[in-house]
């Protein structure tokens, strides 16, 4: 699980990456005040990957696991728009794949 973790919160850096500083997703104010918006998620990583951690179920068949991670950002903070993530990775002799990411944005009524 440790090794599963470690590669979840990088995924999630690179998902967090994408999404806040490369598609525009911080409001103009915040992305006058952050400087370098990579490099601010990336020094994130283990919290990102402890938090994968605690958000995800495993499946052990033996020769491979399946992983499943839900992390529901109106979970995590509530009354915000904060999109929430189900990623589904199988792993085999310390490799990890992810099959399906699932993206819903997180709009609160």
């Amino acid at each position: 699980m440790e090794d599963y973790r470690d590669y979840a919160g990088d995924q999630l850096v690179e998902l967090a990456t994408e999404e806040l500083c490369e598609q525009k997703g911080l409001p103009m104010v915040l992305r006058l005040w952050i400087r370098n918006c990579p490099e601010l998620i990336a020094a994130q990583q283990p919290v990102l990957a402890s938090v994968a951690g605690e958000f995800t179920t495993r499946l052990n068949f033996g020769l491979g696991s399946l992983y499943t991670t839900k992390l529901d950002g109106r979970n995590l903070l509530p009354k915000m728009r904060l999109p929430s993530y189900t990623v589904t990775t199988i792993a085999g002799a310390g490799r990890f794949l992810t099959i399906q990411t699932r993206t819903d944005p997180g709009n609160v009524e």
